[in-house]
């Protein structure tokens, strides 16, 4: 579902969704994503997209961020959390059938980058939990924020 509305986005830079093993998110697993900014005039809103089973364990998911610029400089380094499920009903967030839901969070909103060529973002789960079960997929959108 996400891969056809962003097909459908010509604001869209990249975006790419790496599959984990075993549905298993452990620590030291951390997808790197690269991709190339060619416009430093434009602001971009960098999303993170979590495909996640219902038996995940628990209603949210931190995850930290690391940003490199095409040097290797680092330019950002945060911590997120995002709620895949409703902290009160237990009822799933984001878009889903049966016992799989997607999600898309905007992580990074009007970001500028400062210089052309390709960019690092590296993801790392940080629960207090070496391998977590549940999570399918995490993925990287980057689009042309909206003026």
């Amino acid at each position: 579902m996400l891969l056809l509305l962003a097909a459908c986005d010509p604001g869209q830079v990249y975006e790419k969704n790496t599959d984990l093993d075993e549905y298993v998110w452990g620590v030291q697993v951390k997808p790197t994503f690269e991709f190339t900014i060619a416009d430093t005039t434009q602001r971009y809103d960098v999303y993170f997209n979590i495909r996640n089973a219902s038996a995940y364990g628990y209603y949210n998911l931190y995850v930290q961020h690391t940003l490199t610029d095409p040097a290797g400089r680092p330019v950002s380094k945060l911590l997120h959390q995002m709620l895949l499920m409703d902290p009160q009903t237990g009822e799933p967030n984001g878009n889903g059938t049966g016992d799989i839901y997607d999600h898309q969070f905007l992580a990074l909103p009007g970001q500028r980058f400062h210089q052309t060529g390709t960019y690092k973002l590296l993801l790392e789960q940080y629960m207090r939990q070496d391998q977590l079960p549940g999570i399918m997929a995490v993925g990287v959108r980057v689009a042309k924020a909206a003026k």
